[in-house]
Order: structure tokens, then sequence, then C-alpha cells
């Protein structure tokens, strides 16, 4: 007998289009930037997106984070709509999410040091107070194989890699 695991992020016909000018004698242009994208994702899995550029990848992945507003459709997250999110509920889902970026050079603040990185969406979200952060943020760095002193660095001074797992 299998276990049906129930899907954590689930798209139904998610549909973007974005306005791209036009005339009074061509009427109104749209890009379809995604169009009609179903998928359904379980816990504990991984999804990859890949594709060539404009293809929609980025909108997509802003759709999922509710940082863009679908045109039509539906995105759910353990099976709530995330339009019908008030301001604690989004605040609650943005919690939950994460994005990790592909570019470890161009997703660090390079004006920050790494641990104020760390530590601003723990102040951001109420997590932890200055003194609580400053233990989270070793204890993050730690986790991720980095020497737990070197928050006071700038991103420019890790690798790719160690960039990487940072972000």
């Amino acid at each position: 007998m299998s276990v049906i695991t129930p899907a954590v992020m689930e798209l139904s016909r998610v549909t973007k289009h974005f306005p791209a000018g036009g005339s009074i004698f061509r009427g109104a242009r749209v890009v379809r930037a995604v169009d009609a994208v179903s998928l359904s994702i379980k816990a504990g899995a991984t999804l990859g997106i890949v594709g060539e550029s404009g293809c929609g990848k980025s909108t997509l992945a802003k759709l999922l984070l509710k940082l863009e507003n679908t045109t039509s459709g539906e995105v759910r997250f353990d099976g709530q709509a995330l339009g019908t999110l008030d301001r604690a509920g989004l605040l609650a889902y943005r919690r939950a999410v994460q994005a990790v970026f592909q570019d470890p050079f161009s997703s660090l603040n390079p004006r920050m040091r790494v641990g104020a990185i760390l530590a601003e969406p723990l102040s951001v979200h109420a997590i932890s107070d200055r003194a609580g952060s400053a233990e989270q943020v070793r204890e993050m760095l730690r986790l991720v194989g980095l020497p737990e002193d070197c928050g006071h660095k700038y991103p420019h001074e890790f690798s790719g890699g160690q960039r990487q797992r940072i972000t």
C-alpha cells in the first residue's frame, strides 16, 4: 500500500501577462510571460526550472513567491490560495518559502557584511533581537560549513561556492 503525499505547492493554470504598449491603430498588446502552467510539488521534493532566456522562469518564481500577482489561475500553499492571504498570512507564507538564487555573485549585497545580510530577515520578521541574531548568524554559518566568525567579511571575500552556501 502506498501513501499519497499531499502537495505543498500547487499551481493550477497560472498565467501572467504584461501590457506591452500598443497604439490606437493596433490596440493593446501583451507579453505572455507565463501561460497556463500547472504543477504540484510534494513535501521534501526539489523542483528545478530550466529553459532558455525569456521563457518565463523568473516570472514563475516571482509568482510562487507572491512578488507578482497572477493574471489568472491559482497558486496554493498547503492547500490555501495565496490570493486569499491577508497581511499576516502573507508574512507567514514568506517565512515558510525561500528562493535560492542561481548567481551567488549578484545575490548578495556587496556593501553589507555577511553577518548583517544573514541577520536582516531575523530582524524584519521579528524572529530574534540583536544579541540573539548574532548567535543565530554564527549557527547558520556553522551549519553550512563556514567559520562561525566570518560574519564580519564582505561577500567578495568568499569563493563562489561559499557565497552559494550563504544565500
